[in-house]
């Protein structure tokens, strides 16, 4: 058997590979991070393990708040794990380092509370979807009557969701007379700081009015844009790293050459200096979020669901049907840009999403783009469909990408083969799809959905109309060909 990835075995990798240049004994930990996922360690953990040779004190506490699985994968790995860039020049490897240890839920609860009230750690930062910040997607309020919600108020020294771990971190702080710590959002949310300071402060409020307060006066949630393609690992991605590497890695992660990282500059505690490893520090992130939202992330949703009711399995394969080409750079060209005032350079933009999107080297699945609908189609679609009612425009490439999601969460591809919808309203869509007659039905059902939706959508026929002229033809003629009809 290949030995592991660890410590002990680095002086052992090949010279071609790159490996961390710091002392790793030697670093501290400075940020928690509460999601370690795929996209972390392809983002975020990168920039810190570019950034510890000179600054030893930010390394990386992470914690997987769902699944045991990266903990089990990187701790006899002592955090290493082998990041592997994908481009048309090949593929190049590199062993990351940032990660100091990996803690779960619930078992390591204490030492993760421990951790983040420490005053060294000053930054805690996350990637735990848009679902697990437990809010309202239409309104970006926090869902008093979601389950997690319900047992974290009721344990609040026992949360089991990312916003109860930071309300419970900061009440630890308060008691203790400690500066809190900076909440810095690395997931998709539109005005993301914002969204996840009024859920926090919300469930801070609701276990303590006065730590709501503190909350509210004290502990700064800057916004950020994030944005990296990063396909779920496979079982080939593990052989062909270890065909490199010489040595076993359980979890790599495989991306493309291209990050951004827009970061807000707010951080009272202090921060590492992220633009010296190519962050971007601004003022205001809102003009880079709306961009890439609406252009990278529509899009993406838009051609998930339209590329795997055809029967399509990755972007690649997607982008490589001229028509779906051709309807994504009309899409982005005639009703996406037109509602942006971008910082520069859209068309370049433009240009360059779709050249990323094409990348045969990333085996980035329809599917993984596909899940959780419900929590990205505001900021991702209806958004943009909001703004180009509002002035009078056309929505017909927008409306199919949403009628895409309603065939596709309706749970039969055009090939009548079932979908494995992941969704935290997948009971809610399947009941829909069960009692609807038509493609009318099944648009009035999942339209009802007002957390999607909202109240106002549903009742504008200049939405609904266009909306189930695109379901209708989807049914009629397969996402291919209303595709092509569109491009």
């Amino acid at each position: 058997m290949t030995d592991m990835l660890c410590d002990a075995t680095l002086p052992r990798l090949p010279a071609a590979i790159a490996r961390p240049v710091y002392d790793r004994a030697a670093a501290r930990v400075g940020i928690v991070h509460l999601g370690v996922g795929a996209f972390h360690r392809a983002h975020q953990a990168v920039v810190i393990d570019d950034l510890l040779a000179a600054h030893p004190h930010w390394a990386i506490l992470g914690a997987s708040l769902r699944s045991p699985a990266t903990a089990e994968a990187l701790g006899p790995q002592d955090g290493l794990y082998t990041l592997a860039v994908s481009g048309p020049q090949g593929v190049s490897h590199r062993v990351i380092g940032a990660l100091k240890g990996v803690l779960t839920l619930p078992g390591d609860l204490p030492a993760l509370l421990a951790a983040m009230a420490d005053p060294m750690v000053r930054i805690v930062t996350l990637t735990v979807t848009e679902k697990g910040y437990l809010h309202d997607p239409a309104t970006g309020r926090l869902d008093e009557g979601h389950p997690d919600v319900v047992a974290d108020l009721a344990n609040p020294d026992a949360p089991r969701s990312a916003p109860g771990l930071l309300a419970a971190a900061l009440a630890a702080r308060r008691a203790a007379g400690v500066a809190p710590f900076t909440v810095l959002c690395c997931d998709n949310l539109a005005q993301n700081g914002r969204t996840v300071r009024a859920v926090v402060t919300r469930l801070a409020a609701l276990r303590d009015p006065g730590l709501g307060a503190w909350v509210a006066d004290s502990v700064a949630f800057p916004c950020a844009m994030v944005d990296r393609i990063v396909p779920a690992t496979t079982e080939a991605d593990r052989d062909a790293v270890a065909r490199a590497l010489g040595l076993r890695d359980a979890w790599p992660v495989v991306t493309e050459p291209f990050l951004q990282w827009v970061i807000e500059d707010h951080f009272p505690a202090g921060r590492p200096p992220f633009e010296n490893a190519g962050a971007q520090m601004v003022a205001d992130v809102a003009p880079f979020e709306l961009m890439k939202l609406r252009m990278l992330n529509g899009a993406h949703s838009s051609l998930a669901y339209l590329g795997y009711l055809a029967g399509l399995q990755t972007v690649a394969e997607v982008m490589a049907q001229a028509p779906c080409a051709a309807f994504l750079r009309a899409l982005m060209t005639q009703e996406i840009m037109p509602t942006l005032a971008a910082p520069a350079g859209l068309a370049a933009y433009r240009d360059a999403l779709l050249a990323r999107f094409a990348n045969p080297g990333l085996k980035h699945r329809t599917w993984q783009i596909a899940m959780d609908g419900s929590q990205k189609l505001p900021q991702r679609l209806l958004g943009t469909i909001r703004d180009r009612l509002a002035a009078g425009q056309p929505i017909d490439r927008l409306a199919l990408g949403v009628a895409g999601w309603m065939r596709y969460v309706a749970g039969r591809d055009d090939a009548g083969r079932p979908i494995d919808v992941r969704d935290p309203l997948a009971a809610r869509f399947a009941e829909v799809a069960a009692q609807a007659a038509g493609p009318e039905a099944l648009m009035r059902g999942l339209l009802g959905i007002e957390a999607i939706f909202g109240a106002d959508l549903p009742a504008e026929p200049r939405f609904t109309a266009p909306l189930l002229a695109a379901l209708e033809r989807l049914k009629r003629d397969g996402a291919a060909a209303a595709v092509a009809q569109a491009a």
